[in-house]
């Protein structure tokens, strides 16, 4: 083979492996931007369901097909620079109240097996886990949410319900530390 053909070889050669390194780039930057992020858990506003420092994957897309559901463990912006991870308690529309230690969505009590275990060490303790309020009409476009660790929470308690569209998306399973790699869900 002579000397240039081996160097337009070499060169088309190298041509593909850009070609194939911007496409690569780009696709990682769509898929991050769209489809999927990595978050980190600062805090301990959502234990003993996630944990401080644990590291997870957040769906971006699944709110293009549907809103946000009751129980959805979602990533918002709750501040210019910070993102808060929250459980999704109230719908728009709905009446929310905590009364005894019980949720109350439009006047029917609900379930809240995510908190169980939490609850009935408070309780062991003579404590409530979740502190009363009046009950809250949430508007329309906006979300109710609190953390799993209803003591030790900044949630829609004190920051008040959240719009929909600051909702960055649903938070799918946690990757790190690899010990407890699991589905949120």
């Amino acid at each position: 083979m002579s000397e240039e053909a081996t160097s337009s070889r070499g060169k088309s050669e190298a041509w593909e492996w850009i070609k194939a390194l911007a496409i690569a780039i780009v696709l990682a930057l769509l898929i991050r931007g769209f489809l999927f992020a990595p978050f980190i858990v600062e805090g301990e506003s959502m234990e003993s369901t996630l944990h401080n420092e644990e590291k997870l994957v957040v769906n971006k897309a699944v709110y293009y097909l549907h809103p946000p559901e009751r129980g959805d463990i979602i990533v918002f912006h709750a501040e210019a620079k910070r993102d808060y991870i929250k459980r999704v308690i109230g719908l728009p529309g709905d009446t929310v109240e905590m009364r005894n230690d019980t949720l109350y969505i439009n006047g029917q009590p609900i379930d809240e097996p995510y908190l169980a275990e939490n609850k009935q060490k408070a309780e062991a303790a003579g404590l409530e886990w979740t502190a009363d309020f009046q009950p809250v009409k949430i508007p329309e476009d906006h979300i109710w949410v609190m953390g799993d660790n209803r003591p030790n929470s900044k949630d829609s308690r004190m920051i008040g319900p959240v719009e929909l569209k600051t909702v960055v998306g649903r938070a799918e399973f946690v990757f790190w530390p690899l010990n407890r790699i699991r589905m949120t869900r």
